[in-house]
């Protein structure tokens, strides 16, 4: 018997990386999942790996910054589930340059994506789940949130507003037995680096690996894990939380070790 058994999910951005780890993690423990993601060829072999196993899923292609495709995509769960329990807003986009070089269009995809994208999908859950009498949402944020990164700015801008975001939304509906929660992952072995560091991205994996203290980096799988946590009624004292996974990376200053420790 999984955790999740009988309850509908919704993940953005899932046809790759965490999104795509996130929909089989939940697949796997009884959940029916959408998997919306922005291109619809890759949201169908997620899909497809879901049903192929005898799960239950189904594709939508969804710009997370468009409106009206955050209202299909919630209503194809209503259709072909009949509910939305958890809705996982993973979609998110970034730019590498510095601050005085992003443009306008830039930007405003950037927060377009990744906060306005949030925001749509938790307005919609929300009124959903009010009238379901509860549910769970669990957004992506990113130690990006929690400080800055150079030559990262919009996404740090737009990351940290998920986090209070979820905040104020986790104290908005707790009496409607509604939790909303978001995770922070470190670095994560996804193909961000080859999108922001194109030909450095080996070079961007090797130094994430040694900055992190586990010593590599983390993989989508246990990202998808805090999800599911999130999600399950393991965690039903939790809202208003931004839970970090990221193999300690935050957890020290950044200084350089003393060369007098032993270890």
């Amino acid at each position: 018997m999984g955790k999740l058994d009988g309850r509908v999910a919704i993940v953005t951005a899932g046809g790759a990386g965490i999104g795509a780890a996130t929909v089989r993690r939940l697949a796997a423990e009884g959940a029916a999942v959408v998997v919306a993601d922005l291109s619809g060829t890759r949201a169908g072999a997620v899909a497809e790996s879901v049903t192929g196993k005898g799960g239950r899923a189904v594709p939508i292609k969804m710009d997370a910054a468009d409106p009206d495709a955050v209202e299909r995509t919630i209503a194809l769960a209503l259709e072909r589930f009949g509910r939305l329990d958890i809705m996982v807003n993973n979609a998110g986009v970034a730019e590498l340059a510095p601050m005085h070089e992003i443009s306008i269009e830039s930007w405003n995809r950037v927060i377009a994506v990744t906060l306005t994208g949030t925001f749509l999908g938790m307005k919609h859950a929300i009124a959903i789940m009010r009238r379901q009498g509860g549910g769970v949402i669990v957004n992506t944020a990113s130690i990006s949130g929690t400080a800055g990164d150079y030559g990262l700015s919009s996404y740090n801008a737009a990351k940290a507003a998920v986090i209070n975001l979820t905040r104020s939304a986790a104290i908005e509906n707790a009496r409607h037995r509604i939790r909303v929660n978001c995770v922070c992952p470190g670095a994560i072995n996804t193909r961000a680096p080859e999108l922001l560091g194109r030909e450095m991205a080996d070079e961007v994996r090797r130094r994430q690996s040694a900055a992190t203290p586990v010593g590599r980096l983390g993989e989508p799988e246990e990202i998808a894990n805090t999800v599911l946590f999130l999600a399950s009624d393991d965690a039903s004292f939790i809202t208003g939380a931004a839970i970090v996974a990221d193999g300690g990376l935050t957890a020290h200053t950044g200084l350089p070790h003393w060369p007098t420790w032993k270890e």
